[in-house]
């Protein structure tokens, strides 16, 4: 009965070993030369699988092949590797990279299916700025879990030609009953939909901070009788009177464009300022928050405990957190991603870059934007989701 123990005993330290050390970075550099990486990553945006691209082309320096697996849900990754440990595969995966955040993080960490911890240890990790938002994701510790690549925050856009910005949420529920058919979102449990979801809770909610903790610990029907008291009084004045939804945040982009709605909601800052720069959105569209400010997260990349090429991951992830790298995601020309860096570890040129970048003219300022909220716990998205689609979803 003690030698498969002994057995395994002696195994787990060679294989541990034979794990690509981060604090070693030239041996990293010269297992992932060579290696493919299959980044999956949702694929519902052209300008990022064109920023994929691109950074595919940097790492090619590095004899890293980077290959975009483009996903419509995360979700569908998460099964993946989880279906490949229940086969007993547990090298030699398909997945090499997963741009993951949230419940999907949590599921996969508390299953262990990660690799890691490693993120911390990446050269260009000593730009990264020291932020709550970036150490913790939807209130689980990241713990060198994952690494950061890109800032959000929620904004609304509007088109200036035909309305004014609603000071707050209760003005933008107001401006809806006003104007009839004028606003919509896409259908959770699409990430947008959902997000706008948490913003309506975390903004109407008596004590928002009772949604940093596990959902299981708090009272859900008291804690959510808010907002689907806001929805209940919104779905009938939606495009569509509710009876349909965009199904994606792109899908919205058409909709502003027709002038078949005025104000749709955002989870980047710079997206209507790319939109618009890319021909997708007309001129006369901005952005704003709400009065109260509106809710932020991060995005990261997480390699899963099987990939086959945990070294040319690292390699990836490694130069989307390069200033050069970053400086370009910042562009709304680009993406118009927020920058995880601190400014303040960046050479002065560097930062003058960053200065310098034309935000675009639908962008506000850090100083507009205001404080993200926090997160609620990542229980609380997937019961909204369902009493959602339980309530709306069906009809």
């Amino acid at each position: 009965m003690k030698f498969p123990l002994i057995a395994l005993t002696l195994a787990w330290p060679a294989a541990l070993l034979a794990q690509p050390q981060p604090s070693d970075w030239e041996a990293v550099l010269a297992e992932a030369d060579g290696q493919t990486v299959y980044w999956n990553a949702w694929g519902g945006s052209t300008a990022t699988n064109d920023y994929i691209a691109w950074i595919g082309d940097r790492v090619a320096e590095y004899g890293v092949t980077l290959e975009h697996v483009k996903l419509a849900d995360t979700a569908d990754a998460v099964t993946r590797v989880l279906s490949e440990r229940e086969a007993g595969q547990d090298d030699g995966g398909a997945i090499d990279l997963i741009w993951i955040n949230g419940e999907n993080f949590i599921a996969m960490k508390e299953a262990g299916l990660l690799f890691g911890p490693f993120s911390t240890e990446l050269p260009n990790y000593a730009f990264v700025s020291d932020d709550p938002a970036i150490t913790t994701d939807f209130g689980m510790p990241v713990d060198g879990m994952e690494s950061p690549w890109a800032k959000a925050q929620f904004v609304f856009m509007y088109d200036s030609a035909d309305t004014d910005a609603p000071a707050d949420m209760q003005a933008l529920l107001d401006w809806t009953a006003e104007n009839p058919g004028r606003f919509t979102y896409p259908q959770p449990p699409d990430f947008l939909g959902t997000t706008f979801l948490k913003q309506v809770l975390v903004s109407q909610a008596e004590d928002p901070t009772v949604l940093s903790d596990p959902m299981e610990e708090a009272d859900f029907d008291t804690v959510t009788a808010p907002l689907w008291e806001y929805l209940d009084a919104l779905r009938p004045n939606l495009w569509r009177g509710g009876e349909a939804y965009p199904t994606s945040g792109p899908a919205q982009f058409q909709l502003l464009t027709d002038e078949e709605i005025d104000i749709a909601p955002s989870l980047s800052p710079s997206e209507a300022s790319t939109a618009i720069a890319n021909l997708q959105l007309p001129e006369s569209v901005r952005t704003f928050v709400p009065e109260g400010g509106t809710i932020g997260n991060v995005s990261f990349l997480a390699i899963p405990y099987n990939s086959s090429a945990k070294a040319g991951a690292m390699v990836v992830a490694n130069e989307i957190l390069s200033p050069e790298a970053q400086l370009r995601g910042q562009d709304p020309e680009v993406l118009g991603y927020g920058t995880v860096l601190d400014m303040g570890a960046l050479d002065p040129e560097m930062r003058q870059a960053f200065e310098d970048l034309d935000q675009g003219i639908a962008t506000l300022s850090p100083a507009e934007l205001g404080e993200a909220l926090p997160e609620p716990h990542a229980s609380w998205a997937s019961a909204i989701e369902a009493e959602w689609i339980e309530r709306y979803g069906a009809q």
